[in-house]
Formats: structure tokens, C-alpha cells, sequence
């Protein structure tokens, strides 16, 4: 994804020559397919369950098809509007909300430390409230703590919308600035989101009243620092983005043109003057943000997203979670396209019309892939037909099209997604959404908010077997299909149920991966690691050696030194980190220590922060984090299959010595009897936790802090 550069305020990218011919292709070729399925295809003589499982599989192929228009409109030319540059003393004053319920201490301390941390021309100017809607005091003492402002209110009334707008009501700043309890900005946040309004604003004075731009809000992506669970539980955190990098830093972005960008909740800027134009906060919905969003555009506000990283949160770490989190985000969406009237709204342009409908019929996805997973299943276990063609057919219609619409969404999305890893997605949490979506359809409503849990406590990897049960009968079947399409074909010669047995196998791959995601993974992190290189200079007695990092996290960091250094036994390392904007004075004690032919390699582990802690969490945290930013595609369907087998199957076998192993233990007595003697006792360390691990288990002393 491109990032935001200094210059002119609206740039834009469009497709080149061999994206717009692939583009052009799927589109005329989808077209042809619809007309072909629609008219010689449907089983309407077959009986009333092959009429109903023809129409409902053509239905949801043209659902599909209309958001894959909507979705190449927005792409075919982006509108990128880059970061403008204006006078410093132009920066208005900013609110910055923090909305809490019930997050610890913890992990709000993050989250404010950055904020307070933020870059502005006048830091005065910058306000920055922490709104808690659980009334807890321990709350108050970190606020008092952090040298920020303490809300709370007598009741809890619109949930987390109401909870900001209390907030509106006793602050008045004409930008607000929106943060989750677990989003942690970078310290350029305000700079870079601030810098649209003002150059909005110096503009506007040069227009007359009806042709100037009211700017409602700045939509940065929400980023993780952790590994999310599809990255985590299938390990594939090496080669794959995160789920919502595609959302934000392609759809977003690409929605600039028709301004339908959706306002996420967190790591936003926003004008007062939209929200109150919108009547605050909407309340009447349980995603509060896009309604908000919507209301704010109804009112004539431009919104822009932007691809730059200018935040990173903590993604749901267990299955509970994060299906909870999704039933509300499906559930919310629905309630408020039906509240919004977005068909019949006079107030939204056609584009954005579509775009929004779009994001709703997006949820229906999950009766989307239970049709594409049945459909096979019903002919090749049930003998129910579905589609009535033959194989000459499907290769001269159905191949052209799926093929080139694979191609284009892998090159329209710039290596971010592709429709493998979209239908994985689909497939892990399909069985779940379906009566959510039914019901929320339906009107009735969910008798509780769920708050989705972000404390990073929580072991991700022990998937519950109840999860599985869904994905599991529906493995057996598809297997069983697959069984009775190989046996037809030997008895019959024909090969008719080749392309059954293709439909089988691929809705497999996606099951037994999505069994994988939901049995877990077990998490032996404690905090997240962040790959990154600057100076460190350790100090142990009358020692002092030079090096560089090589990872960091909360609890330790791993550095690279040119020569041995000699604690004695017990004895604490002060480390000075220093990455030429922070700089930060801690103590640790060795966990590891190993040496190579030209250095050594030590990870220790924070014991005293020294008054430093909170410009060592900048150190962690002001970063984009070092997680993958595009699909490796190296990695094939069944090298990933290989992977998640094996690692299983070896974690298995050797979970009691992983289980057994010492945290922060120390080789014996070193002493300072000189650097030969120390030098063996660390090689005898080095070699103890080598043979303790192998390769496969890629897990390091560095895991447990």
C-alpha cells in the first residue's frame, strides 16, 4: 500500500493496461456466465428441492457478482489524497477520546501513553480525556496518573456511543480524535490526520460559501500489533497480512471517490462540527461508528481514508472473541442499513448507495458459502442435481470466468487478498453468523451488547470442540462426496462429476484449514514482539558494550553485542535503548545468551523500568508493527496444509518439555574469572536450549516475556 507522502492534496492510482484488460475480460466474461446459468442451467424439471437449490446457488452467484462491480468501480481508480503540508501554527485544538468499559489498567496505560506522547505543534492544545463508562477508580488514579482528564457519567445509556457523546458535551475543541481502549497512535497521528482540516480550512476561505468542502472525517487503518487469529492459529504469521488490511488499506481507501467511507470507531479524526451537524453519535444501533458515518455524509461532510498505519491495537485473541465481535459488527450493519433507508435515502448519491448496500449485503456471506459448500454436497451425496450442464460447458463458461476474476482480485487488491484466502475466511466463520444474520434480518434483536475482549490474557489456540462440530460434519460429507464422484466416474467412464469432484476438493481445503483455525493454537507469548534495530548500550559492574537490538517487547529485549559481557551471578544489566526519538533506561537479567563467529546474541529480561517505562513502551509501540504487509506467494495450499499438520502433529509429542522448561533461568555461577570461562558456561547455555528445541518448534526464551 502506497503511504502518504507530502504534496498536493488529492492524488490517485489507477489500473495499468494489463489490470484494466484482466478487469475488463472477468467482467464481460461473468456477464456471459450469468446469462448461461440463468437460462440453461437451472434443475426446474428435476423437483422442488433441485428448483430451490438451482435458484438459491444462481442468487448468491449474483449477489456475489454485483459486490465484485461495486468492489471494481471503487478500484479501477483510487483516489489517494496524501498527506498536505501547512503552517504549524494553524493546527487547531484537539479532543482526544479514549472509550473504556471494563479494559484493564494495563493495557489503557498503552493506549494513553501514546497518546500522550503524540507530536503536535502546541501540545496545549491537545486534550486528551479518558472516558470511562465502568465508574472505577482505579481508572481515575491512571488518568491522574498519566496527567490526562478523568470522564465518567451517572448512568450507562447508549452504550459507547452515548459514553462519547457525554463526552461532547463537556469539551469543545473543533477536532475530535476517537481511540479504542486497546489502539495505541503513533506519535505523528494528529500531524498527519490534523493536516487535512487545516488545509481544507485555508482553502475554503479562498471559495465562495456554496462551493466550499466541508471535511467530516479522517479514517486511518486499524492495525495490530499481534498476530490475529487466522495468522496465529494456521502459522501463518510469516506470509500473510492481517484479515483487515484489505478492508482498510484497499476498500477504504478505494471508497474515497464515491465518499462512502465507513468511520471504524477508532484512530479517526473528526470535525465537532459533522457530529453535531449529524445529531452526535448515533445510539440506536449497536455499531454506532458506521451509522455515525453515514449520518455525518447524509449531511453533505467529504470523508477520506488513508492507507498510512497511524495506530495499532490488539487483535481478538481467542475464538469466542472474535465470533462475538463479528455477530456484532454483522448485526449492527444490518440493523443500520434498515434504520438508515439507504435504498430510498435522498440524501446519498447513487455510488454511495451502492457502496453501503455492499457492506451489508457483505454479512449475508454467511449463508453465501453455505450454499457454494452444499451445492456439490447435495449432488454428490444426496443425489440432489443443482446445476444441469455438462463438462464441455462448465469448461467453456465457468472456467474462463473463474480464473480471470481469481487474477483480477489478487491484482486489484495490490497482494493483500486473494479469493483462496477470502473463501478461508468465509468458510472458519460462516456456521456461526447464520442465525445472527437470520435473525437480525428478521428484526429481532440481540438481548445483549458484548463487549468484544481485548485484554490479551486469554490462551488463543484452545478452540472449543463445540466450534468445530459444523466444519467437522461437513468435512465427513464433502470426503464422502468426493468417494461416490471417484466411484461413479470408474463404473461409468464418463467424466460429468469432474468438476463436482474439483467444487469438493477446493470446499475441502477450506474446511480442514478452518478445522485447523478453530482447534488453535497454543500462545506461550506473554507480549508481542516487535523485529526492529537500534542502539543499545549494556552495562554490567564496570562493563559497558555496544550493540543493536533485535526484537523488543513489553517484558525483555534481544540484542546483538560484539564481545561477551561478564555479570556476576544474580547480578542485573542496565540497558540504555536509544532509537533517536525515545530513549530508555531499564535493568534485566540474561534469559539467554548464545555465541556466533562474530558476536554474541543475549535476550534479557526487563526487571526494574527505572522511572523509563513509559518512553519504553514508544520504543515497542511508535512502529509499524512487523507483521507481514502482503501475501507471500510462495506459500502454496498445500505447503500450508504441510505446515499445519506437521507443527501439530511435532507440538503434540512435545508439549511436556515446552511445558517444563525454566523461564529466565540462568546458566551457574559465572564469576569474573575471565572471558574464556565465560565464554564456555554461555556456549553450555546455548547448547542446553538447542537441544531442548528443534527447528519446527520455533519458539525462543524470548517467547516467554
Amino acid at each position: 500500500m502506497e503511504e502518504e507522502r507530502s504534496g498536493s492534496a488529492c492524488g490517485g492510482r489507477r489500473a495499468g493496461h494489463g489490470d484494466r484488460a484482466w478487469l475488463i475480460f472477468s467482467i464481460g466474461w461473468s456477464v456471459i456466465y450469468l446469462l448461461w446459468r440463468g437460462f440453461r442451467t437451472l434443475p426446474l424439471r428435476h423437483g422442488p428441492v433441485s428448483a430451490a437449490a438451482g435458484i438459491a446457488l444462481l442468487a448468491v452467484e449474483i449477489l456475489g457478482m454485483l459486490e465484485a462491480l461495486v468492489y471494481y468501480f471503487n478500484m479501477y481508480h483510487m483516489e489517494i489524497h496524501e498527506m498536505p503540508e501547512v503552517p504549524p501554527e494553524e493546527y487547531p485544538d484537539v479532543d482526544v477520546f479514549i472509550a473504556t468499559y471494563n479494559e484493564p489498567p494495563e493495557l489503557l496505560y498503552k493506549t494513553i501513553n501514546g497518546c500522550v506522547h503524540m507530536d503536535y505543534p502546541d501540545k496545549k492544545k491537545v486534550h486528551i480525556y479518558l472516558c470511562d463508562d465502568g465508574k472505577r477508580p482505579k481508572m481515575r488514579e491512571l488518568a491522574e496518573q498519566m496527567g490526562i482528564h478523568y470522564l465518567d457519567r451517572e448512568d450507562r445509556k447508549g452504550a459507547k456511543a452515548g459514553n462519547l457523546n457525554h463526552a461532547m458535551s463537556v469539551t469543545g475543541s473543533p477536532l475530535i480524535a476517537t481511540f479504542d481502549a486497546d489502539m495505541v497512535p503513533k506519535s505523528n497521528f494528529l500531524l498527519v490526520t490534523a493536516a487535512y482540516f487545516v488545509d481544507r480550512e485555508r482553502k475554503n476561505r479562498e471559495l465562495e460559501e456554496k462551493d466550499r468542502i466541508k471535511l467530516g472525517f479522517i479514517q486511518s487503518p486499524q492495525s495490530f500489533y499481534n498476530p490475529d487469529l487466522f495468522q496465529f492459529n494456521l502459522f501463518s504469521e510469516k506470509w500473510i497480512p492481517n484479515e483487515q488490511d484489505y478492508f482498510y488499506k484497499d476498500v477504504q481507501v478505494s471508497r474515497n471517490k464515491s465518499n462512502s467511507v465507513i468511520y471504524g470507531g477508532s484512530n479517526t479524526l473528526i470535525a465537532r462540527e459533522a457530529l453535531e451537524a449529524a445529531g452526535g453519535f448515533y445510539t440506536g444501533s449497536i455499531t454506532e461508528d458506521f451509522a455515525t458515518g453515514i449520518l455525518i455524509q447524509k449531511k453533505g461532510y467529504v470523508c477520506y481514508a488513508i492507507g498510512t498505519v497511524l495506530a495499532s491495537g490488539l487483535s481478538p485473541t481467542d475464538i469466542k472473541s472474535l465470533v462475538n465481535q463479528r455477530i456484532r459488527w454483522a448485526r449492527g450493519c444490518i440493523q443500520t442499513g434498515r434504520k438508515m433507508h439507504l435504498i430510498f435515502s435522498r440524501h446519498l448519491s447513487f455510488p454511495q448507495k451502492a457502496n453501503y448496500l455492499a457492506s451489508v449485503w457483505y454479512w449475508y456471506a454467511s449463508w453465501k458459502r453455505l450454499v457454494y459448500i452444499m451445492s456439490p454436497i447435495l449432488f454428490a451425496v444426496f443425489q440432489v442435481t443443482v446445476v444441469r450442464c455438462t463438462l464441455t460447458e462448465m469448461l467453456v463458461f465457468w472456467l474462463p470466468m473463474y480464473v480471470s476474476s481469481n487474477i483480477c482480485l489478487k491484482k486489484m487488491s495490490h497482494n493483500i487478498r486473494t479469493a483462496r484466502w477470502t473463501n478461508l475466511y468465509e468458510t472458519a466463520i460462516f456456521p456461526f453468523l447464520l442465525l445472527p444474520v437470520l435473525a437480525e434480518t428478521l428484526g429481532i434483536k440481540m438481548k445483549k451488547f458484548k463487549v468484544t475482549k481485548k485484554n490479551g490474557t486469554e490462551e488463543s489456540g484452545r478452540g472449543q470442540i463445540l466450534y468445530v462440530v459444523p466444519h467437522f460434519v461437513l468435512t465427513v460429507l464433502s470426503v464422502y462426496g468426493m468417494i461416490n464422484c471417484t466411484r461413479w466416474m470408474f463404473h461409468t467412464g464418463r467424466l460429468d462429476c469432474l468438476m463436482i469432484l474439483f467444487w469438493l476438493l477446493v470446499n475441502l481445503y477450506h474446511l480442514v484449514m478452518s478445522l485447523f483455525f478453530l482447534l488453535g493454537r497454543k500462545n506461550v507469548r506473554q507480549a508481542e514482539r516487535q523485529n526492529v534495530a537500534f542502539c543499545c548500550l549494556v552495562k554490567t559492574g564496570q562493563e559497558e558494550e555496544k550493540g543493536t537490538t533485535v526484537d523488543i517487547s513489553e517484558g525483555g529485549v534481544s540484542v546483538l553485542l560484539p564481545h561477551a559481557i561478564h555479570p556476576v551471578s544474580g547480578e542485573s544489566a542496565e540497558l540504555v535503548l536509544d532509537d533517536g526519538k525515545y530513549k530508555a533506561a531499564v535493568e534485566g537479567e540474561i534469559v539467554l545468551a548464545e555465541c556466533t563467529k562474530t558476536q554474541w546474541h543475549y535476550v534479557f529480561r526487563i526487571t526494574d523500568w527505572q522511572q523509563g517505562k513509559g518512553e519504553y513502551m514508544q520504543l515497542v509501540y511508535d512502529r509499524n508493527p512487523s507483521l507481514p504487509i502482503n501475501l507471500d506467494e510462495s506459500a502454496s495450499s498445500f505447503e500450508e496444509l504441510r505446515i499445519n499438520l506437521s507443527r501439530r502433529i511435532y507440538a503434540r509429542k512435545h508439549v511436556k518439555n515446552n511445558e517444563n522448561r525454566p523461564i529466565g533461568s540462568q546458566p551457574a555461577a559465572w564469576g569474573n574469572e575471565g572471558k574464556q570461562e565465560a565464554r564456555e558456561a554461555f556456549a553450555g547455555a546455548a547448547d542446553m536450549v538447542k537441544k531442548r528445541l528443534k527447528p519446527e518448534d520455533e519458539v525462543s526464551e524470548m517467547d516467554y516475556l
